[in-house]
């Protein structure tokens, strides 16, 4: 029906050619569906890990209050926030979101090789940091995954379902814990906030394991999506060598970057140095209609980001401190006469 109705328009007078989608409308927004979701359900998740490491290092403060991150948005603006991340992903084309997978992939390789600052910090921030780029991971692998099967819209359709129980209760989860997760814990009664409190430090290494599967399903998917687009080895040659070389520079560029302005305007910085370096790129190698995509990259980020600032500052001025819970007290050594 969607093609049916897409013939009928006169696209070649009235839409330029920036302005129509890689996908049918129906797919693209359940893709932009399962996108949105996957933020939601990382970003509630990572929430509750800084509640508990906030919580542990209260008591260990001589019994001090945690102090309290912010609540997710909910009601309209949780709704308007939904509406706006999935339009966007249901715009950005799979090759734009394949491009920006891989080059997420190669900064998180190169960083957790040269990181030099605290394993579990590094995975905080690199976790807060990908957001935008598991939404992409997801589309990109969708679109791969389903490509050219007879029931399209339908196999989308399960999989934005099921990506939307997922975000519910994970919402649900969070919203549970930063109401009531100090007084069940001492309590005692509540089965999820006593899991939380003897397994809770397990939820950290779970997102990051998913999420690596998530990128490593995702890089081959942009990697087959990419070299679709040539006819020969040599078309593709001219487009990965300047793409391997432009990703180098930026990932040696983003790493000073970060030492040179710890914080969350290094973070900042570097979003607006690798969306504009892939601008580029796509200004010498690629189409217009890349080029308006990428330059809606730059919104999802931010939409993304913003909502998330206050975690962004918990993991840069934690130094990783969750992680000594485990060590024994030293004991005082005796001076010998």
């Amino acid at each position: 029906m969607f093609s049916f109705v897409k013939s009928l328009l006169p696209t070649s007078y009235f839409l330029p050619t920036l302005l129509t989608l890689d996908t049918s409308p129906l797919d693209g927004f359940l893709q932009g569906l399962v996108g949105a979701c996957g933020i939601s359900v990382l970003v509630s998740l990572l929430r509750v890990h800084f509640l508990l490491e906030e919580t542990w290092r209260a008591k260990e403060d001589d019994g001090s209050s945690a102090a309290r991150l912010r609540r997710v948005q909910s009601g309209l603006p949780g709704l308007l926030w939904f509406s706006l991340v999935t339009g966007i992903f249901a715009v950005v084309g799979y090759r734009v979101a394949s491009l920006v997978v891989l080059e997420f992939s190669l900064r998180a390789v190169s960083g957790l090789v040269t990181a030099g600052q605290e394993p579990r910090t590094f995975l905080q921030q690199l976790l807060l940091q990908s957001q935008f780029s598991v939404g992409c991971a997801l589309t990109c692998s969708l679109h791969f995954l389903h490509e050219g099967a007879a029931q399209r819209w339908l196999c989308l359709l399960l999989a934005a379902a099921l990506s939307w129980f997922l975000s519910r209760q994970t919402t649900k989860l969070w919203h549970h814990v930063s109401a009531l997760y100090e007084l069940h814990s001492s309590q005692g009664y509540c089965g999820v906030c006593i899991s939380l409190l003897t397994s809770g430090s397990s939820l950290l290494p779970l997102l990051a394991r998913a999420t690596s599967i998530t990128f490593s399903v995702a890089v081959l998917a942009a990697v087959c999506i990419i070299n679709q687009q040539f006819l020969s080895a040599t078309e593709a040659l001219r487009f990965w060598t300047p793409l391997t070389i432009c990703y180098t520079l930026l990932v040696v560029y983003m790493q000073e970057e970060q030492h040179r302005l710890p914080g969350s305007q290094a973070l900042l910085n570097t979003v607006v140095v690798r969306l504009g370096g892939l601008t580029v790129l796509m200004l010498t190698v690629g189409r217009w209609a890349d080029v308006l995509h990428i330059i809606m990259c730059f919104l999802g980020e931010a939409s993304c980001l913003i909502p998330t600032m206050d975690l962004l500052d918990a993991a840069f001025l934690e130094n990783g401190d969750f992680s000594v819970k485990t060590d024994p007290p030293r004991r005082p050594q005796r001076r010998h006469k």
